[in-house]
């Protein structure tokens, strides 16, 4: 396991993060690159042109990351703008959301307590996703089945934009190509947020 609680798999490309010194998987850091006027920006995407330039997906890491360090990748001076872990969060929030709905328009998403419970029950669940902000008692009384991924780092509000909903507490994303990318995409988030795991429900084991 790698840092930010990333998988490490045989055939996932590795890449070396400037502030730790640490090669790990891709999908554990975040990819910058240098913007033509030399300004640092975020490529969440990781379709910008330019020499990539990587950093764990970690909040504290990105805020000790120096100009120098980022200089040296990218082969010239840069400047980093005001602000840069909290618009990479933006950015990865945003980005969630968005898998999300992709995800429920592709039917593997439920919401609403009584439908993840049912689709919890049934199996084949690949994430549970529960508001940051919602009841801690009534989060509990759902699981994280084993071998699924638990996220609490996005609000009650962000589930709803990614349901199409005002507000939302509870959903579960079924196995799909499009969940395994929320998944590495709201692990970022979460160490950017600092969240911790799950609540353990009644009867149930803690997700790892």
């Amino acid at each position: 396991m790698s840092r930010g609680g990333q998988s490490k798999t045989r055939d996932e490309p590795e890449r070396r993060c400037i502030v730790t010194g640490e090669t790990g998987p891709k999908s554990g850091l975040v990819r910058f690159v240098a913007s033509p006027e030399g300004v640092i920006v975020p490529d969440i995407l990781g379709r910008l042109p330019g020499r990539g330039i990587w950093v764990t997906a970690e909040r504290a890491v990105i805020e000790k990351a120096k100009a120098g360090q980022f200089a040296r990748g990218a082969k010239g001076p840069v400047t980093i703008p005001d602000g840069l872990a909290d618009e990479v969060e933006r950015q990865l929030a945003r980005r969630v959301c968005e898998l999300i709905s992709l995800a429920r328009k592709a039917g593997l998403a439920v919401c609403g307590f009584e439908k993840v419970k049912a689709a919890l029950e049934k199996g084949g669940t690949r994430v549970l996703l529960q508001a940051s902000d919602g009841s801690e008692r009534g989060k509990t009384k759902l699981w994280t089945p084993t071998g699924a991924r638990y996220f609490g780092c996005l609000s009650a509000s962000e589930l709803g934009l990614a349901f199409g909903r005002q507000s939302v507490i509870h959903g579960a994303l079924a196995s799909g190509a499009l969940s395994d990318r929320v998944v590495e995409e709201a692990a970022k988030l979460r160490g950017m947020r600092e969240i911790s795991a799950a609540p353990v429900a009644a009867g149930k084991d803690k997700e790892v």
